[in-house]
């Protein structure tokens, strides 16, 4: 059978059977589409069907384009990868660490020990940390009542570091901070920013932080997994404007914008940015470190997440990275993140090959869209 029909059955018998509510999935090589479908449902409350240009929220998916911006701004000598951050923000640059709690249950905060650069954030090694996955950041929230960066609120940017800036992978609000900075240095709103320099030119017309006319009916709810497996599909959040333009997380976009994205780095940059940027883009920038698995404090925001068991696995300059070969699916060396409603990419610079699995499911890394991403995944390498 063909690619079509294989992915076709696939993801049709995962939404009749109500396994997932609906999704959007797409591949590409670096010259053209090689497939597209959507199946399923909008919401299991309605009879609304998932459509090729359906709007998700794609969370953290937004930072690879946050990344893309700001490494724009590096290629044109307007900020430099180990340039200390601080110089540019100075909040930046006398970061706190969360050493402790005392008696009464209060924090300690002690002043870091090293530098945050922009290479720091954008590989997520500057020190600082989500509280889904952090247990000593999530019980700071509680104690503070700091609100957390997907909030929208620009009091999130206060939180401290877990850990001392290059001593650790940690998953968290780096690239928040990057978005700030491409502000700082550009002198444009980051909604703006990406718009000019990321979407535009890559034909991403439904993607940004602000839902303009005609998107918001194109939304879909979130569902919630319950503990039987069942779905239960959640309020849509009212459109607002947030304090910040969230870089690490606050991103509207359609599987077809994405994919363009994900085109644009298997074409080397797409001409929004250089081969040469795109290949430093795609290394290790962690060295002897490893993404470590991230244990969920949350369950209803996430399982604990683990995307390849028992290898060791690298980031880059805003990309996950795997070491390893996966059996019937990507090379060593491809690129890769997801988004916390079960949106996720890849991108294969070896076998030139990339695809977009869009749903809005909750928690994330839920066992069942993995499994069904992994499908869909092996049934585009074995039509190569």
């Amino acid at each position: 059978m063909t690619l079509a029909q294989n992915a076709d059955r696939l993801l049709t018998e995962a939404t009749e059977s109500r396994a997932i509510p609906g999704v959007v999935a797409m591949a590409t090589t670096a010259d053209e589409t090689i497939y597209q479908g959507a199946f399923g449902k909008a919401s299991l409350a309605g009879d609304a069907g998932m459509e090729l240009d359906t709007v998700f929220h794609i969370a953290s998916m937004t930072k690879a384009l946050t990344g893309a911006a700001a490494m724009q701004l590096v290629e044109q000598g307007r900020v430099g990868l180990d340039q200390p951050a601080g110089e540019i923000i100075g909040q930046l640059g006398s970061p706190l660490v969360l050493d402790s709690f005392d008696a009464t249950g209060a924090p300690k905060l002690r002043p870091a020990r090293g530098t945050i650069t922009l290479r720091n954030l954008l590989t997520h090694t500057a020190g600082y940390a989500y509280d889904v996955w952090n247990p000593e950041l999530a019980r700071f929230y509680k104690v503070t009542g700091l609100p957390a960066a997907r909030t929208g609120r620009l009091e999130a940017l206060k939180a401290p570091l877990a850990t001392d800036p290059g001593t650790r992978w940690e998953y968290g609000i780096n690239i928040d901070w990057i978005g700030r900075i491409v502000e700082a240095v550009s002198g444009e709103n980051l909604d703006d920013h990406l718009r000019a320099h990321v979407f535009d030119p890559l034909g991403m017309r439904d993607s940004g932080f602000l839902l303009r006319p005609g998107q918001d009916a194109r939304r879909v709810p979130t569902h919630a997994r319950g503990v039987d497996g069942g779905l239960t599909p959640q309020p849509i959040d009212p459109p607002r404007v947030p304090e910040f333009f969230n870089g690490g997380g606050g991103l509207y976009s359609t599987a077809r914008d994405y994919l363009a994205f994900v085109r644009a780095i298997l074409n080397g940059g797409g001409g929004i940015l250089k081969p040469e940027t795109v290949a430093l883009m795609g290394q290790n920038h962690i060295g002897a470190l490893n993404v470590q698995p991230m244990l969920s404090q949350n369950k209803e925001a996430s399982c604990d997440v683990d995307l390849f068991p028992g290898m060791a696995v690298k980031w880059g300059l805003t990309f996950l990275i795997n070491t390893q070969d996966v059996p019937g699916r990507r090379s060593a060396g491809s690129l890769a993140w997801a988004g916390l409603r079960n949106t996720y990419y890849w991108i294969d610079p070896t076998k030139r090959v990339g695809g977009v699995f869009m749903t809005q499911v909750l928690p994330f890394a839920d066992p069942t869209v993995l499994r069904i991403f992994a499908e869909f995944e092996r049934k585009v390498y074995a039509s190569l």
